[in-house]
């Protein structure tokens, strides 16, 4: 079956188009996309997994069609991030 998988970080993005058994979990077209070769400092240990944007947990089957995703460690606190939505904080109130 087909399924893609795709990571992205600052100025670099893959997301491809793979070939898994049917029985394929997660980890199988992690390990099948060759994805942890080309971003070595990938920690599956630390980050998450998911499917369309839900978080799972890598020995998790796969279905015809899913999108793989690895997410990077959120790097700021957002409650401490000023808003950039274009409210309040400007000269042009």
């Amino acid at each position: 079956m087909q399924v893609g998988v795709a990571y992205s970080e600052y100025g670099q993005q893959v997301w491809m188009t793979i070939e898994v058994p049917d029985e394929a979990t997660v980890q199988d077209a992690i390990d099948r996309s060759g994805i942890l070769t080309m971003f070595p400092h990938i920690d599956l240990d630390t980050q998450k997994v998911g499917i369309f944007g839900k978080v799972i947990k890598p020995q998790t089957p796969l279905r015809p069609g899913d999108r793989v995703e690895i997410y990077r460690p959120i790097t700021c606190d957002p409650q401490t991030v000023p808003r950039r939505d274009g409210v309040g904080g400007g000269d042009d109130d």
